[in-house]
């Protein structure tokens, strides 16, 4: 089963062609999206998304970039929202020092409210980090400690040390396009040692076109590319990496039922 665990459908880049960007998914054999939330305030445009179709399901979070507009944020919030039908996740969150969009000890503290409402809710936490490392695993091995969530780091492409430190504490992994960029040869050397059942595919559309669409919109039918560049890291059939990543996707979201027909890996 192509899943595509990180869509951004609500994003203004899809305004004019939504209903077809999705209908090409479908043609495209993408059988599950999950759709990110970003902000409070647009919650309710990703959580109709997911409403509105059943093989799209919904996460509740802010991005770092927009902590500075949540500063107030509580877990209680997030818990609130996450109690609605079809919202299966906890982000996206995290820390992010590249940009530095919003101050930083901002983003660590909502992040910690988002690490607090996946305890609470029991949905795992869809992690965001760029150059970040050091706090990043200070903060993840510190939460870990006060009491257990399950996490995902979302498009890794972090270093050695903290893809290493995420593992130990049970960390999922998503892959994405830029494991296709030429560039990206460090990318893919982490990509090859990751846990094997802890890896999923994504687009995080309309971002990171994958090679061969490199520098267009991205889109949920583009998910393949990913998974067949998986395949050829990890030295697995299609068919294996495809079976392997239907497995982790849904150990990791849990709350959504698994279509009988989707099977295991062997």
């Amino acid at each position: 089963m192509l899943i595509d665990s990180h869509v951004n459908l609500h994003a203004p880049q899809f305004d004019d062609d939504r209903d077809a960007v999705i209908a090409r998914a479908r043609e495209a054999g993408v059988g599950l999206m999950v759709e990110i939330s970003d902000k409070l305030s647009t919650f309710d445009a990703t959580h109709a998304l997911a409403m509105a179709h059943d093989d799209i399901w919904a996460t509740v979070g802010v991005h770092p970039h927009e902590a500075k507009d949540y500063a107030d944020l509580t877990a209680d919030r997030l818990v609130e929202l996450a109690g609605r039908p079809k919202v299966v996740g906890i982000g996206e969150c995290g820390l992010d020092f590249h940009y530095d969009l919003s101050p930083r000890d901002v983003q660590a503290v909502v992040f910690r409210q988002h690490i607090e409402a996946a305890r609470r809710t029991g949905l795992p936490l869809v992690v965001h980090t760029r150059e970040a490392d050091a706090v990043m695993a200070d903060i993840l091995t510190e939460e870990q400690a006060r009491g257990p969530f399950r996490f995902l780091m979302h498009c890794y492409t972090s270093g050695p040390e903290l893809a290493e430190k995420a593992a130990e504490l049970g960390a999922w992994f998503s892959v994405s396009g830029i494991a296709t960029f030429k560039a990206a040869t460090e990318v893919r050397e982490i990509i090859a040692g990751m846990p094997a059942d802890r890896i999923i595919v994504e687009t995080d559309c309309p971002y990171l076109a994958p090679v061969p669409h490199r520098g267009r919109r991205n889109e949920p039918a583009w998910v393949g590319h990913v998974l067949e560049k998986l395949a050829g890291i990890r030295g697995w059939s299609r068919d294996e990496a495809e079976a392997r990543t239907t497995d982790a996707f849904f150990a990791l979201f849990d709350r959504i039922p698994r279509p009988p027909e989707t099977g295991g890996a062997a």
